[in-house]
């Protein structure tokens, strides 16, 4: 699979956020997306995400069959998505059976984050952390080769950031591929990296 991005330019409130994105990202890969606050970098995963469009540009998604951009991403951005009154598990029952190509239980999710022990729980009960390693359960549910995550760290323990570096060499292992952004390191071997200034783009790296 392979997502292409041209010369990609944002604009939000009327005003030019960003121009001139531009990356190769392959299956196996990892993008890590770098840049001050309001550089555009949760705009870019959202336009991946097809939750905003683009000015100028063009998003290009080979080697999917049949399947759009949309039907084969997951996006975990800074709200959880998650229903408070649910337990953890009922939580990710929903999103197993909503999004289809089932893929772990939501029990062995669970347990992949660290939180088996919390699965009768409602998430209103669950500190940030917790609710935040559930959301990023979500992503072991079903089984989707794009993952879009908007600061993955945040609210993290060490231990909890750990685990989650983990879980993504183990989906770039099994030909998944990555774009995050993140102010904290991520430290995923091999990853590109590509920093959006505002108003500009700097590409640090091997962008091909």
């Amino acid at each position: 699979m392979r997502l292409s991005v041209n010369n990609l330019a944002c604009d939000r409130g009327g005003r030019r956020i960003f121009e001139g994105v531009s990356f190769i990202l392959l299956s196996g890969e990892a993008l890590v997306i770098t840049g001050r606050n309001g550089a555009g970098k949760s705009s870019l995963l959202e336009m991946l995400a097809g939750r905003l469009h683009p000015v100028g540009g063009k998003i290009i998604w080979e080697g999917a069959g049949e399947r759009s951009l949309a039907e084969c991403l997951h996006y975990v951005g800074h709200r959880d998505a998650l229903k408070s009154a649910l337990t953890a598990r009922e939580n990710l029952d929903f999103a197993r059976d909503f999004l289809g190509n089932p893929a772990l239980s939501s029990a062995e999710a669970l347990e992949a984050v660290g939180l088996a022990h919390a699965a009768r729980l409602p998430v209103a009960y669950l500190s940030a952390g917790q609710r935040h390693r559930v959301a990023l359960a979500r992503l072991l549910v079903a089984h989707r080769p794009l993952w879009l995550l908007d600061e993955p760290t945040s609210a993290l323990d060490a231990a909890s950031q750990e685990i989650l570096r983990g879980l993504l060499e183990t989906h770039r292992s099994a030909g998944g591929m990555i774009a995050a952004t993140t102010h904290s390191p991520l430290f995923l071997s091999q990853a590109k990296e590509l920093r959006i200034e505002r108003s500009r783009l700097r590409a640090e790296g091997d962008m091909s």
